[in-house]
């Protein structure tokens, strides 16, 4: 507590004088001897006053967990800039680059949660996937829609029989020989949704350590082989001004 390191799910700090309150979340991330270090930088794409949007490089933690503490995106945003109320408001997966949002004031912070939850931010991701000479049609369109759960095996999902609870439009933008580039945009936000869902069509994304099978475990990342999912746009009018907003990674895939 002295040290700032146990905090309420809205970030807000707790330390000896603080109050009990029932029915609430208490955070606190371990401490780790050594941590694997992250060879790549993030980059701040937009801050104001309630909201800082930053670009999250392949194989970094969006917040701490297991051996990461320090190399996460919200750890490295909060030391450079001094703000320790920094606070994301979504994941995407380690494994994947992009786009995250994060609340800058505690005080607004619960309107941009509520954002999120009710689906009113709209994403678009891109994907690279090997196509196994069966390559799709450039402009060629699908709507893939089922039941995600989980296998029970780490983090995997799977899809099984039942009423869909997960939700994508995916369309070919180019074709190579042996690849093609895709835009995703997820209705839904299941854990490894578009992974899935790529896979469901039968062109899993490119360097996929979890689907079509899982890799063995405990191996070091091949930082020259970063999963081809990259989180390249975020929409929404914001909750506090009424705005439209809208940012850009800046960056694309390639199939070259």
């Amino acid at each position: 507590m002295i040290d700032g390191k146990i905090h309420w799910h809205d970030g807000s700090l707790i330390d000896s004088d603080s109050p009990f309150a029932a029915q609430q979340r208490v955070y606190y991330y371990r401490e780790v001897v050594s941590e694997p270090a992250i060879p790549f930088a993030e980059k701040i794409i937009f801050q104001d006053e309630l909201i800082l949007v930053a670009y999250k490089p392949h194989f970094l933690p969006v917040t701490p967990g297991g051996e990461y503490v320090e190399e996460c995106l919200q750890s490295r945003l909060r030391n450079n800039s001094g703000n320790q109320h920094l606070q994301a408001m979504h994941r995407i997966d380690r494994a994947t680059a992009g786009l995250v949002l994060f609340s800058v004031d505690p005080k607004s912070r619960q309107h941009y949660h509520r954002l999120f939850e009710a689906h009113q931010v709209n994403k678009t991701y891109q994907a690279i996937a090997s196509t196994n000479g069966m390559p799709p049609m450039k402009g060629q369109k699908w709507e893939v829609s089922n039941r995600l759960e989980r296998t029970g095996t780490r983090f995997l999902m799977h899809i099984v029989e039942g009423p869909a609870n997960s939700h994508s439009l995916i369309r070919c933008l180019q074709c190579s020989a042996d690849k093609a580039l895709f835009e995703l945009k997820p209705i839904t936000g299941k854990t490894h949704q578009l992974r899935l869902h790529m896979q469901s069509l039968g062109w899993p994304i490119l360097h996929d350590a979890y689907y079509p099978q899982l890799q063995a475990s405990k191996q070091p990342d091949d930082f020259s082989k970063p999963l081809q999912l990259l989180a390249q746009q975020l929409q929404f009018i914001d909750p506090v001004t009424q705005q439209s907003r809208s940012f850009s990674s800046g960056t694309e895939l390639s199939l070259t």
